[in-house]
C-alpha cells in the first residue's frame, strides 16, 4: 500500500509541475466532471487524503473551503503541510491496522462501519480517479498529460530508472 501512496505522491507533484505551464485563468476554468477546474480537482485530492487520514485517528479533518485556495502555490503549499502528517501515518502502517474498524455517522444518523485498510485503498483509488480526469482536460486543452505508468518510477527496490 506504501508503495501506491508513494506512485501517487510522484504523479501529484509532476501535475503540479505540468500546472507551472499554465495561466490561473485555465487552472480555474470550469470544466466537466472532477471538481470543475484542474486547480479545485488538486486542492480535492489532497482535501480527501488529509481528512480521510486524520478521521480514522479520531483527529479533526480539513474544514476550509477552496475559495481560500485558488491559487497553484497555494494548493502546493497545503500540500506540503498535510503531506508530512499524511507521509507519517502512511510509512507506520503495518497489518495490525489493517482491520481497525472506523464508525462514520452519516448525515441522516446512520452508521456505516469501514476498516482502516479499506478507507486507505479509497484514498489511493479516489486520487487515480481524479489524475484520469486531470489527464482528459489536459488532451482537451492540447497538451500531453503526465504519465501513469507506475512501471519504470523506481518505486520497487528491485527496479531500475
Amino acid at each position: 500500500m506504501q508503495l501506491f501512496f508513494k506512485y501517487n505522491w510522484m504523479v501529484r507533484e509532476e501535475w503540479y509541475r505540468w500546472c507551472e505551464e499554465l495561466n490561473e485563468e485555465e487552472l480555474l476554468l470550469d470544466r466537466t466532471g472532477g471538481k470543475g477546474s484542474i486547480l479545485h480537482t488538486l486542492f480535492h485530492i489532497v482535501d480527501v487524503e488529509w481528512s480521510w487520514v486524520r478521521l480514522i485517528q479520531d483527529k479533526s479533518e480539513f474544514q476550509h473551503s477552496f475559495d481560500a485556495y485558488k491559487s497553484l502555490k497555494m494548493v502546493r503549499e497545503l500540500n506540503a503541510e498535510f503531506h508530512l502528517e499524511v507521509e507519517s501515518f502512511v510509512n507506520k502502517w503495518d497489518a495490525s491496522m489493517e482491520e481497525r474498524l472506523f464508525y462514520d455517522t452519516l448525515s441522516d444518523g446512520r452508521v456505516v462501519t469501514d476498516t482502516w485498510g479499506e478507507i486507505m485503498r479509497h484514498i489511493i483509488a479516489h486520487e487515480i480517479h481524479h489524475i484520469g480526469q486531470l489527464s482528459i482536460w489536459s488532451r482537451e486543452i492540447g497538451k500531453s498529460p503526465v504519465s501513469a505508468n507506475f512501471i519504470g518510477r523506481g518505486l520497487s527496490s528491485h527496479s531500475s530508472k
